[in-house]
């Protein structure tokens, strides 16, 4: 695989600078920025492995720590919805600003907490071209920014996850956009079972190349 751009950025917000890595492939279709989940990081063993599959299929990927060393530490900032989706609105805001990665569609891809504020910040940006979202809390989310999302939502839920399954179900109804929810048999929340996190993977590259706009030259 060609590399394009790769490179460690910190992302200025306000008085923080919040650690991410960038990763543009070559002929790469969209950027696909991770909204992490509570208590995990730019450095999450499951996103990263979902961004190196969506890497080799020509889709850039942006992970970053939505919250400093030291806000982290404050267990309620990691379930601060408006807080998340505030630092997720000026991640896509300072991305569309980097020479590298102008004219990109943009998706958007949910883990936990992180789905909720994906949802909520896509509700205002209507340049966000798809969301997937994996074993994630949408119901976080409040419920007339769900009402207001545009752009095509996976929700992707294991079938021993019961409860979360429960919630992404009726999170569901609350969205008027295309939607999806795709159950993976065998899965528990964390989807540690051989093979689970491969077919999320897929899933979740396959929808984006259903529903990315294809790049402006």
């Amino acid at each position: 695989m060609d590399i394009d751009f790769h490179n460690q950025v910190s992302i200025p917000i306000d008085e923080i600078s919040l650690n991410g890595d960038l990763f543009i492939p070559d002929k790469a279709k969209a950027i696909i920025i991770f909204s992490h989940g509570s208590g995990s990081s730019r450095f999450s063993k499951r996103n990263r492995m979902v961004a190196e599959y969506l890497n080799k299929k020509h889709f850039g990927t942006l992970l970053f720590d939505l919250l400093t060393e030291e806000e982290d530490m404050g267990y309620s900032n990691r379930f601060d919805i408006h807080l998340l989706t505030n630092r997720l609105v000026n991640v896509v805001a300072w991305l569309k600003q980097v020479p590298e990665a102008q004219n990109y569609p943009i998706g958007l891809f949910g883990a936990s907490t992180g789905a909720a504020s994906a949802l909520q910040a896509a509700a205002g940006l209507p340049e966000i071209s798809a969301i997937v979202s994996r074993g994630g809390r949408p119901d976080l989310a409040d419920v007339e920014a769900l009402h207001q999302v545009k752009a095509p939502t996976l929700l992707i839920v294991g079938s021993l996850d019961t409860q979360v399954l429960e919630l992404n179900e009726a999170a569901s109804e609350q969205l008027k956009c295309e939607k999806k929810l795709e159950i993976i048999e065998g899965a528990s929340h964390l989807f540690e079972e051989e093979g689970k996190m491969d077919h999320v993977s897929k899933l979740a590259a396959q929808w984006f190349e259903k529903h990315v706009v294809v790049k402006v030259s």
